[in-house]
């Protein structure tokens, strides 16, 4: 990861960024270093670990992955770094015979982020986001606890690094200060990844049928699905940190968050 770009450079995960370098809407700029989000973190490489570990300073990583999602794929090789803390939190009201972490097949309609039918596809994809906020709250707020944690940096990531780990991410950068023109630039970045993402996720038998069932351009992540997200939490809620403050979210957490990321 140089100064002049985000991106982090893996073998193993090709939606990796650092959170850092964004503009605040108090004229400053979230320090780098702090929070990345990624995708799947799976296929990592011994040269991957050691740069996030040794390198980045990695000690905590979210994943945001369901519990049959993990039980398919795996833990990843950092969960055998004894550095690096683990926070699995998924955001799936997960339930029935094939989403407990004994499950031996993806029930997609549950677990999967991607899955569900909506003839609208703003409607489909903002109503998952909200979905994630109405059936694992706790989740969310254990989530941003995580993220904001301070002795080392941390990472967030599900199986694309496009939905679940955007809307977190989108959270802690309102959080922290960062301008909507920001949060919304950070979200769309994975576009740019979008293809090396579906080449990747197809690759594994966990994902593979349910992306094949819709084209590539249905998988883009649009400027409007965040806006909206973020707009309707404005209206109901005064914004993001309304509806967190009435799920336990604290002041001490935000200041938490903002140091994180603020210094």
């Amino acid at each position: 990861m140089s100064e002049t770009t985000r991106w982090i450079d893996l073998e193993g995960a090709v939606n990796a960024r650092d959170l850092g370098g964004l503009p605040t809407s108090d004229g400053g700029r979230t320090r780098r270093g702090q929070i990345f989000r990624a995708d799947n973190l799976q296929g990592l490489t011994a040269a991957d670990v050691a740069l996030l570990v040794g390198e980045l300073n990695l000690r905590h990583v979210v994943d945001l992955r369901s519990n049959a999602e993990v039980s398919l794929e795996g833990p990843g090789p950092l969960t055998r770094v004894p550095e690096v803390r683990h926070h699995h939190l998924t955001l799936f009201a997960e339930g029935g015979r094939h989403t407990d972490v004994e499950a031996d097949t993806i029930d997609g309609d549950r677990v999967l982020p991607w899955a569900e039918r909506v003839v609208d596809e703003e409607l489909r994809v903002t109503g998952f986001y909200f979905g994630y906020l109405r059936d694992r709250p706790d989740s969310v707020v254990a989530a941003l606890r995580a993220m904001a944690l301070s002795d080392g940096a941390s990472l967030v990531h599900c199986a694309a690094g496009k939905d679940r780990t955007g809307v977190l991410s989108a959270l802690a950068l309102e959080l922290a200060g960062v301008t909507r023109e920001a949060i919304v630039e950070d979200y769309v970045a994975t576009g740019e990844r979008l293809e090396l993402i579906l080449k990747r996720l197809r690759g594994s038998g966990t994902y593979r049928d349910d992306l094949d069932s819709r084209p590539a351009d249905d998988h883009l992540p649009r400027a409007r699905y965040i806006e909206q997200f973020l707009g309707v939490l404005d209206d109901r809620f005064g914004g993001p940190l309304g509806w967190l403050s009435r799920n336990g979210w604290t002041d001490e957490d935000t200041a938490a968050m903002r140091a994180r990321l603020r210094g």
